[in-house]
């Protein structure tokens, strides 16, 4: 019961503060990373592996003395930990401006907007192409910043929740297939895919349960195996489905228009598909919560008591 309300606590936290504008830990984690980076880097596997334990392992066991604090510090710190580990309301802040400027007709400002929530080139997207890439965002984002971080503190606690954030981090600073990283940040990208194959797919679950089940449930099964990463593909095939829209598909990077496998079924995604989908993930965030205070009550004696 605990659990469920610590991840309440820290779920209406984030909904009233946002992620502090100034010294975040991940922006300090992030300076590590970097210093790390700089003396041990060598297009190796091991050279990875040796970073990537260096950067996580001394936080996660340090946050592991939390779960012998005091019961009212540990649920103190659970909250914290799990408020900063989070990103449900940036999510909006970032998707919402681009429904608004797409709904307004301002195409550039629309650009600008999804230009931070993708890597894409979003100065050669049309309207269509601007909403499939903020939808896309929103949808794999919803398992990344915070269905994941969820799942891992009610499994581990506090740390779980940043055994998870740290490695997510890393993955978006070292998993990349670059003559740099892809060796070197071998080690990142695979434990990012560890650690998210189960989350995936219970966020993918939730998209089917209060979306379109059907058509979310055939997407999944039919498009997910197609695409690159063995988590997202779930995650964004039975959104989309859910939604009844189709994303995925050509999107420009580098300058190259790249053809990625079709993911969802139904109508052109517009500014609406990008705020049903951020409606998509705050549902799912409730289900969530509804599901571990009912586990809580039923199993008082779970993995996080």
């Amino acid at each position: 019961m605990s659990t469920a309300i610590a991840m309440l606590a820290a779920v209406l936290l984030d909904a009233w503060l946002g992620e502090p504008q100034r010294a975040h830990p991940l922006v300090l984690f992030g300076r590590m990373v970097r210093w790390i980076e700089r003396h041990v880097y060598a297009d190796r596997r091991s050279a990875g592996v040796l970073a990537w334990c260096l950067a996580v392992l001394p936080i996660v066991l340090v946050m592991s003395l939390s779960l012998v604090a005091p019961t009212w510090l540990r649920f103190v710190l659970d909250v914290a930990v799990l408020y900063l580990a989070i990103g449900l309301r940036s999510l909006g802040e970032h998707a919402i401006p681009v429904a608004q400027a797409l709904r307004d007709g301002d195409l550039d400002v629309a650009r600008m907007a999804v230009g931070r929530m993708v890597s894409r080139d979003t100065e050669a997207l049309d309207a269509p192409h601007v909403a499939a890439a903020a939808s896309e965002s929103v949808l794999e984002n919803g398992n990344d910043a915070v269905f994941g971080a969820l799942f891992w503190f009610v499994l581990l606690g506090a740390p779980g929740a940043v055994l998870y954030r740290l490695a997510n981090t890393l993955d978006a600073m070292w998993g990349y297939r670059t003559a740099r990283y892809e060796r070197f940040g071998w080690m990142a990208a695979r434990a990012d895919d560890v650690l998210n194959f189960l989350p995936a797919r219970l966020t993918a679950l939730s998209y089917v349960l209060l979306g379109d089940a059907q058509r979310a449930w055939r997407c999944w099964r039919n498009q997910a195996p197609a695409w690159d990463s063995p988590n997202a593909g779930p995650v964004m095939a039975a959104g989309a489905g859910a939604l009844g829209v189709q994303l995925g598909g050509a999107a420009p990077y580098d300058g190259v228009w790249e053809q990625r496998p079709a993911l969802g079924e139904g109508d052109a995604p517009d500014a609406d598909t990008i705020v049903r989908a951020l409606r998509l993930v705050r549902r799912g965030v409730v289900l969530w919560l509804v599901v571990v205070l009912v586990l809580g009550w039923l199993w008082p004696g779970g993995p996080h008591a």
